[in-house]
C-alpha cells in the first residue's frame, strides 16, 4: 500500500483540540497487521504508535498520551482487558476499539463490559476501522473535523462527514462500500490505483477473494457516477483505475 501525499490526506482530517493531529495506539501481537493498521491511519493524517505486547502498550499509553487505543484482545502477556484496565486507571476517558476473533461472542461482551467503546472482529477492512475511530473520538470530545471534510473533483462532491455525494448538484445514493471505494478514488484524482491497492484500503486486510470484486465495485460506481455524464472513472488496462475530472 503506497502512502498518499500530505495533501491529500489532510482533507477531513480529526484534530486535537490544540490543532495537532490525533494520536492512536495500536496494539496487536501480529507485526503486519499493526504495520498495516498504523499505514492506514497514518494516511488519515493520524500520529500513530504501536505495540506488539500489553506491556509495552501500558507504558507506550503512559508516554505517549493517545486520543483512542485500537487493541486486540488476545496478546502474548496480559490480555487486551487487562490492558484496558490500567490504561483507563491513568487516563478513563480515553476511547477504546477492540479487535476480537470473528467468532468470539464472549470476548465482545467481555471488552464492552469491561469498558472498551466498541470492537470490530477480523477480518476487517481498514476503512471500518478508521470510520469507527472518528466516530469514537468525536464522541468523546477529544478531538473536532477540519472544516475541510469535503473532497472535490471536477463536478463531483463527497462530504466525508456527513457521507452525501453529489455530481453536477444532484444526490447519488451509494453503498458502503461503493462510498469507500469512491472516497478513496476521490482522495487520489488523476493517480493509478492497482486492484491490490484498492483491496488493501477498500476490503479486508486479509481479503481472500478474487480481485474481480473491484472490477464489480468500479462498475457499480460508474453506473451511479458516470450516467449520463462525461465518464470521470478511467480503466487502465494492465494497470489500474483513476479517477480525473471530466473533460
Amino acid at each position: 500500500m503506497n502512502a498518499p501525499a500530505a495533501s491529500e490526506a489532510g482533507r477531513g482530517q480529526l484534530r486535537r483540540p490544540d490543532g495537532s493531529p490525533v494520536r492512536v495506539l495500536v496494539v496487536d501481537d501480529e507485526a503486519t497487521l499493526t504495520e498495516l493498521l498504523s499505514m492506514a491511519l497514518r494516511y488519515e493524517g493520524w500520529d500513530v504508535r504501536g505495540a506488539g505486547d500489553g506491556l509495552s502498550a501500558v507504558r507506550l499509553a503512559r508516554e505517549f498520551r493517545p486520543d483512542a487505543v485500537v487493541l486486540d484482545i488476545m496478546l502474548p502477556d496480559i490480555d487486551g482487558l487487562e490492558v484496558l484496565r490500567r490504561i483507563h486507571a491513568e487516563s478513563p476517558d480515553v476511547p477504546v476499539l477492540f479487535l476480537t476473533a470473528k467468532d468470539a461472542v464472549e470476548d465482545r461482551i467481555a471488552g464492552l463490559t469491561a469498558g472498551g467503546d466498541d470492537y470490530v472482529s477480523k477480518p476487517f477492512s481498514l476503512e471500518e476501522v478508521v470510520a469507527r475511530l472518528r466516530a469514537l473520538m468525536r464522541r468523546s470530545g477529544r478531538s473536532s473535523v477540519r472544516a475541510d471534510a469535503l473532497l472535490v473533483v471536477g463536478d463531483l462532491t463527497l462530504d466525508e462527514d456527513s457521507r452525501e455525494v453529489h455530481r453536477a448538484g444532484d444526490a447519488i445514493t451509494l453503498t458502503a462500500t461503493e462510498f469507500e471505494l469512491l472516497r478513496y478514488l476521490m482522495r487520489n484524482p488523476r493517480r493509478v490505483l492497482s486492484k491490490a491497492q484498492i483491496l488493501d484500503r477498500v476490503w479486508n486486510y486479509d481479503f481472500g477473494g478474487q480481485s474481480n470484486v473491484v472490477e464489480l465495485y468500479i462498475s457499480y460506481l460508474r453506473k451511479k457516477i458516470d450516467a449520463g455524464h462525461p465518464p470521470m472513472i478511467h480503466t487502465l488496462r494492465g494497470a489500474g483505475y483513476a479517477l480525473r475530472p471530466a473533460e
